[in-house]
């Protein structure tokens, strides 16, 4: 229900002027809140997100770092009599937290077993509390303890809050933890039992607090898994595509599930945003990934703070250094800290209606009531299923739709067309792949070549998004038995391989090898074989590439090597290894990174499109960016990619000379020269 409510959200239908209708069912008459959740920011109008340094905490106590504020200015509650209904969004009062502490601490037997060590203590609060959170101080760093938590009012009946908590205090690591968090409830007494399998006992006795909140229902922070998948990367990193639950979400962070094992690595997070003409990555958060494990004991801070992301898709990348690529299991996305929806309604059920960007913010009378509202004490409503509304149930028609189409071009004057597969309507995204940065006058020229046209030769409005990560394409690696003679005689023990790719001209290639030897020094070239031309009589290459490729570990595979090289108007490259006195160097494999770049435009429903590129005399399209930027960002994209290629009515070299032209024009020259020289032939000599 989340993605129909999201996918629908990214859809309008035409003259709609709510999108979504949800259902509130209330149970008494009097004052209610509402929490917002998913499918509600997914659909609304987004939230500005404030961040905020220092100790303020909600009434529960928990420190809040980002704040929403400013959203679901379209929210609209109605009755059953299609009355609407007043509300208010309430924050949580921010209040410094109020910590309790044991005014005594007695020490619990130990038990030491075969199967059991245990040690630890009870700490007395003085009276009845309601608390939410434990702190234990006093310890000499560094420790790193699992422990055992639980409370009661009467020393008699016990409740366990943490069964399997960990506290740690690790200065090297820079990881630290001395508090357990626990659901709500009033305690006088804590016992902590301590597991000393693992770990020395503790000797000296700490001190303890407990965190005293007001009430027991005040909300927990919204949070949601977000769907990601592994992507195409550079040797050393790892590559993260995420697709959040819609566009302009009040993320404030993201909290990563990985696979067992010390961590210790860089995380960046980027998400496409306009710059100039194009669509560039833009840094949005980054953050260093910790876990420091001692047994079955873990210390773990795998937290990315970012900035709430525009787009509803954003990358992750991880900077893995000598480590195998990080294995992450989940990823959950936390929202900044929300406010309730604060409304007076009879028993009975209301509707919510959302969806409409146009809508101002409303101001009620409900107003004059704010001062005095206490929002944790009042009784909870609850949410429906939402379901996306009819046009016939909107009495307010849509505003025109902006255009979706440009100035006519003829698309048989260009070297290379592709169609585009017609589908469903909506925003997609055409990934332009090897033979189209190949043939296309490429990024220096801002693609200046490239068009979208309709079957009704009229351009499509597109922008250029470069994508994070590279574009691989393998490379077809073949050793040489015959030495080619453009090398000239060897110099030593050489291994020599003929590698291949689809395309001349790729742009600014990366050449990528791997081996499976761990211990070795090899200088590699990478050479291009090159005609006699006025300075060499003789065949000759050019050197495009040097490196040095070593490894010393035993214990560990080599990294890939990666080179750099300039973009080369061939399909075929030598590359050549010194192999000195050692054996040769096996090569695992190949492949050639690539910048990536997309087309983001908006398709008609079964329309039919063309991907056209190749012309030289073309400026780089002019497209109005500030009514397309709106339409296309914030909005998930699907992708879609172009059919094979196939050469226009323009193809060839001379792309605006029709070939008849081309050659009466050749042969009429051929006459005239042949003319000319019959008429030196017949000159008398003196």
């Amino acid at each position: 229900m989340l993605f129909a409510a999201t996918l629908a959200a990214q859809t309008p239908a035409p003259g709609a002027a709510f999108r979504f209708e949800r259902p509130i069912v209330v149970a008494a008459d009097g004052p209610h809140r509402l929490a917002i959740d998913v499918p509600l920011l997914a659909g609304g109008n987004p939230f500005r997100v404030l961040s905020r340094s220092g100790a303020a905490a909600d009434r529960a106590g928990r420190d809040v770092v980002a704040t929403a504020t400013g959203g679901l200015t379209d929210l609209r509650l109605f009755d059953a009599s299609g009355n609407e209904v007043a509300y208010l969004l309430v924050p949580n009062p921010t209040v410094e937290p109020a910590w309790r502490a044991a005014i005594a601490i007695l020490p619990v037997a130990p038990v030491e077993t075969e199967k059991e060590k245990t040690s630890g203590f009870e700490a007395d609060l003085g009276g009845l509390l309601m608390i939410d959170r434990f702190r234990i101080e006093g310890l000499s760093p560094p420790y790193l303890k699992r422990i055992r938590l639980e409370g009661s009012g009467d020393r008699a009946r016990w409740t366990v809050l943490a069964g399997e908590g960990t506290v740690f205090d690790l200065p090297d690591s820079r990881l630290r933890q001395t508090e357990l968090s626990f659901d709500a409830g009033s305690y006088r007494y804590l016992r902590v039992t301590w597991d000393d399998a693992r770990s020395a006992r503790v000797a000296q006795a700490p001190s303890v607090a407990a965190r005293e909140i007001s009430t027991a229902s005040v909300r927990a922070p919204l949070t949601t898994p977000v769907a990601f998948e592994r992507r195409p990367s550079e040797p050393g990193r790892s590559r993260f595509h995420m697709r959040l639950p819609g566009g302009r979400l009040p993320v404030a962070a993201l909290a990563l599930d990985v696979a067992g094992g010390h961590v210790l690595r860089e995380v960046e997070v980027y998400e496409a945003r306009l710059a100039g003409a194009e669509a560039v990555p833009a840094l949005i958060g980054r953050g260093t990934l910790k876990r420091v494990e001692q047994g079955s004991l873990a210390a773990v801070a795998l937290r990315v703070p970012i900035e709430a992301p525009i787009e509803p898709e954003i990358d992750l990348v991880v900077d893995d250094g000598d480590n195998p690529p990080l294995d992450v299991r989940a990823i959950t996305a936390e929202f900044a800290e929300l406010p309730w929806i604060y409304f007076e309604a009879s028993e009975g059920s209301l509707a919510a209606r959302y969806g409409n960007p146009s809508l101002r913010a409303p101001n009620y009378d409900l107003e004059a009531a704010r001062p005095a509202l206490r929002i944790e004490r009042v009784t909870d409503a609850t949410w429906g299923v939402p379901r996306t509304r009819t046009a016939d149930e909107n009495a307010v028609g849509a505003a025109p739709p902006l255009p979706t189409v440009g100035a006519p071009v003829d698309a048989s004057t260009f070297r290379f067309v592709r169609d585009i597969p017609a589908g469903a309507a909506g925003l997609i995204a055409v990934r332009l792949d090897e033979a189209a940065l190949a043939h296309s006058n490429g990024m220096p020229s801002r693609f200046g070549d490239v068009r979208v046209i309709d079957e009704d030769g009229r351009q499509i409005p597109y922008l250029v998004e470069r994508s994070s990560e590279p574009l691989s394409i393998d490379v077809s690696l073949a050793k040489l038995s015959t030495r080619p003679g453009a090398l000239g005689p060897s110099r030593g023990s050489e291994t020599v391989y003929r590698a291949s790719w689809p395309y001349a001209g790729l742009p600014s290639p990366r050449l990528v090898l791997s081996t499976s030897a761990r211990v070795f020094r090899r200088p590699i070239h990478v050479v291009s074989e090159r005609e006699p031309d006025r300075p060499h009589r003789d065949p000759w290459v050019e050197t495009l590439g040097t490196a040095m490729w070593v490894h010393a570990d035993q214990d560990t595979p080599a990294p890939a090597l990666v080179m750099p090289l300039p973009s080369v108007d061939a399909t075929q490259v030598l590359l050549i290894v010194e192999e000195g006195d050692n054996t040769p160097l096996p090569i695992g494999g190949a492949r050639l990174l690539l910048p990536a770049y997309r087309m983001r435009l908006f398709r008609e429903r079964g329309q039919s499109l063309r991907l056209a590129y190749g012309r030289t005399d073309l400026a780089p399209p002019s497209y109005d960016l500030a009514l397309l930027a709106p339409r296309v960002f914030g909005v998930s994209a699907v992708d879609v990619p172009p059919g094979p290629e196939r050469e226009g009515r323009a193809g060839g070299a001379a792309a605006i000379v029709s070939p008849r032209l081309f050659w009466g024009i050749l042969i009429g020259a051929v006459l005239v020269l042949i003319g000319l020289i019959a008429r030196l032939v017949r000159k008398p000599t003196g």
